[in-house]
């Protein structure tokens, strides 16, 4: 929470801080056309800005919903995988293949999900194991219908596995750019400053703290949501880490 607090202090300062300036740089007492005219300019603003806010806010809540949901489908791809290579009976190579699966969902939850939020990228270990699969299945030559479609289903989940870990790198690398922090900075800055029509009284002060406050906590919120992978608003990958634990005791009880 120190970096909402940091955030929220330095929204506020700034926004008095540009008020007052603009107050010494304005006319302190204006007339009633001035004043009608700024506080109609003063309301577009606040409003353009507002609705900018919300639309990254709402983008940054999507993208969260969205690797959840690619989390849950990589979760069942591989567990189908496990389960369907157990179905084929391939002997050794479904004891390697399960071996290799463990390794990868402890790597993916692991070593690979804080790398995700400190370097941007994958673990190369983890794709080792995902290769390791995709090699022993591509090995396996069915006799029969049944092991010829196990085969099919296995090889089309270790392309969604494929495909959710890419997508996974995208998320982690997609930031926000310095477009979305110009235009942030620029309508707090605006709107501070079309305020300079009102006296700076107790009641003014308090108000402005209030609209800085909230704004800062809000560009926090963005801020911590633009690393979906690194605190403070880590995503966990839950359903994975319960798959993990459910073949590790598969494994221990063999």
């Amino acid at each position: 929470m120190l970096l909402a607090v940091s955030i929220c202090v330095a929204t506020i300062a700034g926004v008095l801080a540009i008020y007052l300036a603009a107050r010494s740089a304005m006319r302190p007492k204006t007339d009633a056309d001035t004043n009608d005219l700024a506080g109609s300019i003063l309301f577009r603003i606040a409003a353009l800005h507002g609705l900018v806010l919300a639309l990254v806010f709402a983008a940054e809540v999507a993208e969260y919903q969205q690797i959840e949901f690619e989390v849950a489908t990589e979760a069942n791809a591989v567990s189908d995988l496990f389960y369907d290579m157990d179905r084929y009976g391939a002997g050794e190579i479904a004891s390697t293949v399960a071996a290799s699966l463990r390794s990868y969902l402890d790597l993916a939850t692991g070593a690979e999900w804080s790398r995700l939020g400190e370097e941007l990228s994958l673990l190369d270990a983890a794709w080792e194991e995902w290769g390791n699969v995709y090699a022993a299945v591509l090995d396996l030559e069915p006799v029969n219908g049944r092991q010829e479609a196990l085969r099919d289903n296995m090889l089309a989940n270790i392309g969604i596995v494929a495909e959710k870990r890419d997508l996974r790198e995208f998320h982690a690398q997609s930031g926000l750019g310095y477009l979305f922090w110009s235009a942030a900075v620029l309508g707090v800055a605006m709107v501070a400053a079309g305020y300079f029509i009102y006296p700076p009284s107790k009641d003014t002060i308090i108000l402005l703290s209030m609209f800085a406050t909230y704004t800062g906590f809000i560009l926090f919120t963005i801020t911590a949501m633009s690393n979906p992978f690194s605190e403070p608003a880590a995503i966990q990958p839950t359903l994975l880490l319960d798959l993990s634990v459910e073949l590790n005791a598969i494994g221990a009880a063999q």
